[in-house]
């Protein structure tokens, strides 16, 4: 089939012998030959020049460009999919976000009319924005139409992780221009290799309509996404930002909170060096800028609640950010320990470095239907700004991907995980909800750099901070493409 070979086997380890035993010749993929350093120069290239700064004779500038290594979307579960495909029926049961863009899509790919497909949606595990595509779903139709049975496919962890859904590469270039105390303007440039909205609004129309030839479709969804969702809410004068995606050679998607986490933390992390440059306290200079009553009152209530400002030993810090989007405001506090007992923590099996020790977030989503459910969201997505901080990203070595498994895609583990984590949820009079979507990602991302950046002293120029450092796993094959079938461990007697 044009995505690769299907094996059919009563077990999923027969399958994984059977496609290890095949001899198969394989086409280069679109990036062959190709590392991390090469798509990072094409990113640079793609990058647009910054608008002039005001024309002020006594205007100073601060400037950073930040890196923002390739992610994996880190689905709990694997694309998997059930299809029962008949000469002039199909049935197919899976998890998928889109299942009517699926349904008509599956129709097309099969020579059916729509209405010959049954889609059964049904619950799977956090897939954080995976499950917008429907590969499993299309790809379980097609081996089923081929082999004239119904089938039920897994994807292998190794291909979840290789070749699945992730985060695209990025670069955020932010410039501020301040005079006499005053910020005159805020400019914010952000590259990014391009992130996938081919499956559309929810039908085939609006799919097909993203999937115009030379990226035209996609680009606008891209640009209409991003202008609608990232916000300065700050009084900075003249603010600008503009975005430019580039290479659509990889498998992306809509991973949590989509460009928010990686504009959110460069902003922030200016913003921290424009109060030390004014000579002011990080909060109280955010707070003094804010032009929107409700994110001012979620920072309040995490420096309040966090105690900003406490006395902290050498070597830790607290960081502050604040996020808006649509309709809510979020902000978080967190306290971070980068002296070396911590960081070289021998871990086995595991990844150490700086540990947040403490995070206290504020989430106004307006009227709350469930609030135990909007903590716990919140929570999940605290973890995953500590991870795409300090610890989880994708390394591209010669046109894979290295990581490919759980066991060395290094998201939170519980050696990384905060003791002490506070999740407020703010009262409001709105009888109308804001939804919680993924909002406690980028404000937890930005707070771990801003905190990473005030322990260390250094301001990080990609993200996260590890993925320069010596791999601590050794990588599994690509050829085969996966690994060994698993085993039973137990020992049997009789």
């Amino acid at each position: 089939m044009d995505t690769g070979v299907a094996v059919r086997a009563e077990t999923f380890g027969q399958c994984i012998d059977a496609i290890r035993a095949m001899r198969v010749d394989w086409n280069d993929g679109p990036v062959a030959g190709q590392s991390d350093g090469d798509i990072v120069k094409e990113l640079r290239a793609a990058e647009v020049a910054l608008p002039a700064p005001p024309d002020n004779p006594l205007a100073e500038t601060i400037e950073h460009d930040f890196l923002f290594y390739f992610r994996s979307n880190s689905a709990m579960d694997t694309n998997s999919a059930v299809a029962d495909v008949r000469t002039d029926r199909a049935t197919v049961w899976a998890g998928l976000k889109s299942p009517i863009t699926a349904q008509e899509r599956i129709a097309e790919q099969l020579g059916m009319t729509p209405d010959q497909v049954t889609v059964h949606v049904v619950q799977g595990g956090g897939s954080f924005g995976r499950r917008l595509f429907f590969d499993g779903a299309l790809e379980a139709a097609t081996i089923s139409q081929a082999m004239g049975k119904p089938v039920k496919l897994m994807w292998h962890r190794a291909d979840d992780a290789r070749v699945g859904r992730g985060h695209p590469m990025a670069t955020s270039r932010v410039r501020v221009t301040h005079a006499g105390g005053e910020v005159l303007a805020f400019q914010q440039a952000h590259t990014s290799v391009e992130t996938d909205f081919r499956h559309g609004l929810g039908e085939i129309i609006s799919a097909m309509a993203a999937d115009l030839p030379a990226g035209m479709g996609n680009l606008g969804y891209a640009e209409t996404i991003f202008a609608l969702t990232q916000e300065v809410p700050y009084d900075f004068g003249v603010v600008s930002q503009t975005l430019t995606e580039t290479d659509e050679r990889f498998n992306t998607g809509s991973m949590r909170n989509i460009y928010s986490p990686d504009v959110r933390t460069a902003g922030e992390l200016v913003v921290d060096q424009l109060a030390a440059a004014l000579k002011q306290d990080p909060y109280e200079f955010r707070k003094a800028n804010l032009r929107n009553d409700r994110v001012r009152a979620v920072l309040d209530k995490v420096a309040t609640e966090g105690q900003w400002g406490r006395p902290m030993p050498k070597g830790t810090a607290q960081g502050i950010a604040i996020h808006k989007e649509y309709k809510g405001a979020s902000a978080c506090l967190v306290e971070i320990d980068c002296r070396p007992r911590t960081v070289d923590r021998d871990i086995r099996d595991g990844v150490g470095g700086p540990r947040v020790t403490k995070v206290v977030h504020a989430i106004d989503v307006g009227l709350v239907v469930n609030p135990r459910g909007l903590e716990a969201q919140m929570q999940g997505g605290i973890n995953d700004g500590i991870a795409l901080a300090l610890t989880s990203s994708l390394h591209l070595r010669d046109g894979h991907f290295l990581e490919a498994s759980w066991d060395n895609y290094f998201y939170t583990r519980q050696w990384n995980t905060p003791p002490e984590v506070q999740v407020f949820v703010m009262p409001s009079d709105s009888g109308q909800p804001g939804g919680a979507g993924e909002a406690g990602v980028a404000a937890t991302f930005a707070a771990v750099a801003c905190a990473y950046a005030r322990a260390t002293g250094t301001v990080p120029a990609y993200f996260p901070i590890n993925h320069r450092d010596p791999l601590q796993f050794t990588p599994k094959p690509v050829v085969p493409p996966i690994p060994q079938s698993p085993t039973n461990g137990l020992k049997l007697t009789y």
